[in-house]
């Protein structure tokens, strides 16, 4: 009975009635050959999977529907018609991304299996021994994405459903307003407001008040740099701000949550000093106080103010997330998609938040594609800690270039619920709008030093 009892799947009861009525059928399926015990357990359909699909080719596709450089990847695989695309937009070096998708991304994986993505990103990552730059990242990213793409397409499933499900309704988003002086973007915050947005972005002029400046800058006079090197005056833009959300406040009320960028274009202490001024607004958040050079400077704030601080958006390397979060030094996570590598390591950097109390706020500028807003906002719907969505509208060129673009009502984005990403590419369309090589980014105070943004 020890023998019989030893039989996997076998109750006793079953056992001693095949005993007692000396079923053969019953022992010779207790007692016979491996296979007909391998028979009984065969993998059901349901879980059998799917038979692997290798990648049968890997190219980068620039375009500028905008002006702004985009740099889509698309990869090809070996089931006809089946294709996934990814943001590899490095907007200031895009034609640099271009070659190290086709001369090297295309080699390095041709013949891979397209569903271990986990494998391609960590191999992709490491294969260069020196860890990825932003020119790398921005490939590798447009490669993770195009592979959860087709991941989803092949699951027949919108990609949030791979990560979890939706958490809420839709993503919600801020808007941004600005102006030449703090009435007009008053005027622009109230027609945000009018359209649905709880969030609006205030900025005089561009970053650090460019372009809106009355000084003209000695250097200019001096004939130092080039003539499109932008200005910015740190003492006139320390200033405004806070005479800005007075402004705004006053005409737009406090129901309207109210965000702002620094861009890294002041000093660390005057940034401080900054963000203290502007408590009695209640801002939703300030972003990026400080550069990447600066970010010791994080622990200081932090004991200075209250204000909600997003940062991180100019972070290359995934590991560069762990100190402001694990000591809870910052309230919102600034990721480029492409910048950090793509959906797969946004992910965990999202998850890791969710325990330190840090919430997801992913950057979307016009120089992120079509598909890296999907990216996002995929992400955003599946993840718990989800706080905000930087939105951007495209334009009818754009759309022509992208179908599926993610639209907006009542401050929300809402995304394609196609399979996958939901976004497509026109090649033909895209071929229309060429690349430049915008390498510029240049800002000077008055005598010529360079910011750092």
């Amino acid at each position: 009975m020890e023998k019989l009892e030893a039989q996997p799947g076998i109750s006793r009861r079953d056992a001693m009635k095949m005993l007692t009525t000396g079923s053969a059928a019953g022992l010779l399926g207790l007692f016979g050959s491996p296979l007909a015990r391998a028979e009984k357990r065969a993998t059901p359909s349901y879980a059998s999977g799917m038979a692997p699909i290798k990648i049968k080719s890997v190219k980068a596709i620039p375009t500028a529907p905008e002006g702004a450089n985009l740099v889509i990847v698309k990869v090809e695989t070996t089931e006809p018609g089946l294709y996934g695309i990814g943001c590899a937009t490095f907007t200031q070096r895009a034609l640099a991304v271009v070659t190290a998708v086709d001369n090297y991304l295309n080699d390095f994986c041709v013949g891979k299996d397209v569903d271990n993505i986990e494998d391609m990103w960590q191999s992709a990552y490491v294969s260069s021994y020196w860890r990825n730059g932003p020119v790398l990242n921005n490939a590798l990213s447009g490669l993770d994405e195009a592979l959860w793409d087709i991941k989803g397409k092949r699951a027949n499933m919108p990609l949030y459903q791979l990560l979890g499900g939706k958490c809420r309704i839709a993503v919600d988003s801020y808007a941004h307003a600005s102006g030449p002086t703090p009435e007009a973007i008053a005027d622009n915050v109230q027609k945000y407001m009018s359209q649905g947005f709880r969030h609006v972005r205030i900025q005089q002029g561009g970053y650090g008040g460019v372009g809106t400046m009355e000084i003209k800058p000695d250097f200019k006079e001096a004939g130092f740099g080039k003539d499109s090197d932008s200005f910015s005056d740190q003492h006139t833009y320390l200033k405004r701000v806070p005479k800005m959300f007075e402004v705004v406040r006053q005409r737009c009320g406090e129901d309207v949550e109210l965000l702002h960028d620094i861009h890294e274009l002041v000093e660390p202490m005057d940034a401080i000093n900054l963000i203290k001024r502007l408590e009695p607004y209640n801002p939703y958040w300030i972003e990026d106080p400080f550069s990447p050079e600066n970010i010791g400077w994080l622990k200081h704030l932090r004991a200075n103010t209250t204000v909600p601080i997003a940062f991180s958006e100019l972070f290359n390397n995934i590991n560069e997330f762990r100190g402001p979060m694990v000591d809870q030094l910052i309230d919102y996570i600034r990721i480029h998609i492409s910048q950090i590598g793509g959906i797969t390591p946004a992910m965990k950097v999202a998850r890791l938040g969710e325990w330190f109390n840090v919430k997801t706020a992913w950057h979307g500028p016009g120089d992120t594609s079509p598909v890296g807003h999907a990216a996002n906002g995929h992400i955003d719907l599946a993840v718990w800690n989800f706080g905000i969505q930087e939105s951007h509208f495209w334009s009818d060129k754009a759309q022509e270039v992208f179908s599926g673009c993610p639209t907006f009502k009542n401050g929300y984005m809402y995304i394609n619920e196609a399979p996958g990403l939901g976004v497509d590419i026109n090649e033909k369309e895209a071929a229309k709008y060429p690349v430049g090589t915008r390498s510029k980014w240049t800002v000077r105070k008055n005598d010529g030093t360079i910011l750092r943004p």
